[in-house]
């Protein structure tokens, strides 16, 4: 566009009239520039002046816009109109396809107890306590998954796929250091939503977390997004084949002006805002709470950001033959409740996506499947049964304050002074009696003490909710410490497979919302950027956000509570006492240690000083000390066989079978080695090709078929290699064993020490059958015992169970006489 108001006048009556040669002059401009430009449209200004727009209806050109522009801006308002009223339809509908799971969750709100109810029935002052089995499921299942999700340190660790080598593996630790460090340190809001959700799934079934990149902060962001707030079709499997995800956002009106502004949203009138009405659920979230509105209710827009698939007019999608497919894609539509109007379509998937697959923003957190979309919480599955419990918990306080404070009939004619006023204990109270016995004038109703077997069947309930919600304490090796480890291990499993099965619910969550961040994280965070840490300082690449690394949650999906770890680490080194030669004793210490939760591990127990290569005269000494050695690349190989070999003609290691054992074991190991390394370097441009084919090797069978010719080749020349070292080795300790033989004193000791050496060879292996024998004697007397106290437990759960039955057939029969 061009501007011509300048140097004109600012009133129409001290505006020039041009002759007829200018008129013409302009004309023929204005042809030119219409043979040029196309349309010329003249727009008046309201201080005279005039402009000349050379192409009108250039802004609704579709092709000229990026790829995330405001569409809203650019198609015509009788497209963007239907959209809109399309919008909040779907919404209303899909808001109605939920609303018994809404119902539901509503209602069962009440049984937390938060709130005391003062009652009126079915007399005044009747008990209005809740019993907190719900409540007590509720902050049982937080605490202890918050501790476990969340742990200090950082709640993400990472993995290599693929070969690991010294570079992936720095690569991980520099992605894993980064993440821990923006969720922990940068990310301020984290710790405490995340907190806030996991109360609220438990109750729900369902909460969200929609994490995205935040403009005005600067940084990603991962927000706590309530079950209420986010509508999703009830027929919907997951958010990924839901046809569309619909996010209310409240906003106050200056909040929204300044993005209409900015140019995140149109500028288009929407109409004087509404007041906060969040609907029922919200309205009952607030009086749990304690807190209402007070004053004048603040003034916000309701805005319903619609993740749904589009096909626009204009923005089709086209096939090869540039003909549209009527394939709707992915957008992100604004649109403002009350007033219908659209704030803004931008398109949804990425710029270089071919396929435009949906760019996902939300996680969904489930607490259990349910029928629909959204899953089902504690007030859904265990809410019946917590009603039973309170109506149980006040028939019983309500027998109770009837039967202290009764109530019943006077004669006509008795009078009580202030008989309106209840009666307090310890007063006495005048009465005028027409004449009798007091006694006689009144009738007290038969209220009973409240009944055993109502306290007995709310004990069952009780343990019916606890039981399912697994919040009953396991007593796990209580006064057993001497458990088989089977025992142990399936009581563990049998009290604890609800929460496990929804503690993987809620690492799979987090698995998918972590790959979320770490997505966001490699697109806006710089090639290179340095960060502060306690102790340090870091740096983090954009390139090491690549998939070589999957990042993922730090928590066990299979261990969900520090007693399980500790149960599981307890049986551990039950099982690796047992036969100490066979497991690494020292990584077990540490696992139970770890278990625990002891910091400075090293502290306590110090980790074993790494082998190191030694010269030969020091493996010499460690053989007869009965310690380990072992051979390393690079050493001179022939050098220690050769000291090896002059040491065993010494009479000492003659005589001693262990000490030569010994140094023949670490013989074999110098030839092993020489032999790999001669082999490398034979094959040494072959073995370059084997890593490069082993990535493409998974994809194609015939490069895998030409890896394994080819491993099998070095393979053969390696044993030939061995073969002919050993050959060597063989005689040159053949001329130690002529030199033996020569001498017979030393061939007649030399048969000594093998006899002996075989006697307690035989010893030790008749102590280790009988040691084993007693062992699996005792286990079996263990679990023999067990399965006795597990029988007497039944029969006494079994008489306790037919006692009741018979005490409830006596009441049942009392009062039906």
């Amino acid at each position: 566009m061009a501007d011509i108001d300048k140097g004109l006048p600012n009133t129409r009556s001290q505006i020039e009239i041009p002759s007829e040669e200018e008129l013409q002059d302009i004309a023929v401009q204005e042809e030119d520039v219409e043979e040029l430009k196309g349309p010329v449209e003249v727009i008046p200004e309201e201080d005279g002046g005039a402009t000349i727009d050379y192409d009108p209806g250039a802004i609704n050109t579709p092709g000229t816009e990026s790829h995330f522009d405001n569409l809203a801006d650019i198609l015509p308002e009788d497209a963007v109109e239907p959209i809109g009223n399309e919008m909040v339809q779907n919404y209303m509908d899909y808001k109605s396809s939920r609303k018994e799971w809404e119902s539901a969750y509503t209602s069962g709100l009440d049984l937390l107890g938060f709130k005391y109810e003062q009652r009126t029935e079915p007399f005044q002052g009747a008990s209005g306590a809740t019993h907190p089995v719900l409540a007590e499921a509720v902050t049982q299942f937080q605490a202890q998954a918050y501790k476990e999700l969340l742990p200090s340190d950082g709640p993400v660790r990472t993995q290599v796929i693929g070969i690991k080598n010294p570079q992936t593996e720095q690569q991980a630790g520099r992605v894993k250091d980064y993440m821990n460090y923006l969720i922990m340190d940068t990310m301020k809001e984290y710790e405490s939503e995340f907190d806030s959700m996991l109360f609220h799934l438990p109750l729900a079934g369902s909460t969200f977390k929609k994490v995205y990149y935040d403009v005005p902060l600067g940084r990603v962001v991962s927000k706590f997004v309530p079950a209420d707030e986010l509508i999703v079709p009830y027929t919907a499997t997951s958010l990924d084949d839901a046809e569309a995800v619909i996010h209310t956002v409240k906003i106050s009106e200056n909040e929204l002006r300044k993005q209409q502004v900015n140019g995140f949203y149109s500028d288009v009138e929407l109409g004087p805002p509404g007041t906060e009405t969040n609907g029922e659920l919200s309205k009952k979230e607030r009086e749990l709470e304690g807190t209402k509105k007070t004053g004048k209710n603040e003034p916000v827009y309701t805005l319903l950001e619609c993740h749904v698939n589009l096909d626009l007019e204009g923005f089709e999608d086209v096939g090869e033959d540039g003909e549209p497919t009527g394939i709707k894609l992915p957008y992100l539509v604004t649109v403002d409740e009350g007033s219908r109007k659209v704030l803004s379509i931008r398109r949804n998937y990425a710029p270089d996506d071919l396929k435009k697959n949906k760019i996902q923003y939300f996680v969904h957190f489930k607490f259990l499947p349910g029928l629909g979309f959204y899953g089902f919480g504690l007030i859904h599955m265990i809410g019946g049964l917590s009603r039973t419990a309170t109506a149980a918990l006040r028939q019983l306080l309500d027998a109770g304050t009837l039967s202290n404070l009764p109530a019943g009939f006077k004669q006509r004619g008795v009078r009580v002074r202030d008989e309106a006023s209840p009666i307090q204990p310890g007063e006495f109270k005048d009465v005028d009696a027409p004449g009798g016995n007091l006694r006689d004038a009144f009738f007290p109703l038969p209220y009973k003490e409240p009944s055993q077997t109502l306290l007995q069947l709310m004990g069952v309930v009780v343990g019916a909710g606890q039981r399912f919600a697994a919040i009953a304490d396991m007593q796990v090796g209580d006064g057993n410490q001497g458990a088989a480890v089977g025992t142990t291990v399936a009581l563990l499993e049998r009290g604890s497979r609800v929460m496990s099965a929804i503690h993987k619910r809620c690492y799979a969550a987090m698995k998918s919302e972590f790959k979320l961040l770490s997505k966001i994280v490699s697109q806006y965070l710089p090639p290179e950027y340095p960060y502060d840490v306690v102790g340090g300082a870091r740096n983090i690449k954009q390139a090491d956000f690549d998939d070589r690394v999957d990042v993922v949650p730090v928590a066990d999906p299979n261990i969900f509570s520090m007693s399980q770890r500790i149960t599981l680490a307890q049986t551990q080194l039950q099982i690796a006492t047992s036969n100490p030669q066979l497991h690494n004793m020292y990584q077990i210490y540490r696992n139970m240690y770890n278990a625990i939760g002891v910091k400075d591990v090293d502290a306590v127990l110090p980790p074993p000083a790494p082998t190191a290569p030694m010269d030969p005269s020091l493996e010499h000494i460690n053989a007869m000390g009965g310690k380990p050695f072992q051979a390393f690349p690079g050493q001179d190989h022939r050098a220690h066989i050769t000291a090896h070999l002059n040491f065993m003609s010494t009479n000492m290691v003659r005589n001693n079978p262990n000490v030569m054992a010994a140094i023949q074991k670490n013989i074999l190991e110098h030839i092993s080695i020489m032999a790999q390394e001669q082999v490398q370097l034979e094959f040494r441009e072959q073995m370059t090709q084997m890593q490069q084919m082993q990535q493409m090797a998974a994809m194609d069978p015939q490069i895998q078929q030409q890896l394994q010719m080819l491993n099998n080749q070095i393979e053969s020349r390696k044993a030939i290699l061995i073969a002919e070292m050993t050959e060597e080795f063989m005689k040159e300790e053949n001329k130690i064993t002529s030199q033996m033989d020569s001498d017979p004193l030393l061939k007649l000791k030399s048969r000594e020490v093998d006899l002996r050496a075989m006697e307690n060879e035989r010893k030790k292996e008749a102590d280790q059958t009988k040691a084993d024998f007693d062992r699996a004697k005792l286990m079996q007397s263990r679990e023999l015992a067990e399965d006795k106290m597990d029988q007497n437990e039944e029969l006494a759960e079994l008489r306790a169970n037919t006692s009741l039955a018979k005490s409830g057939v006596k009441e049942m029969s009392v009062l039906d006489n």
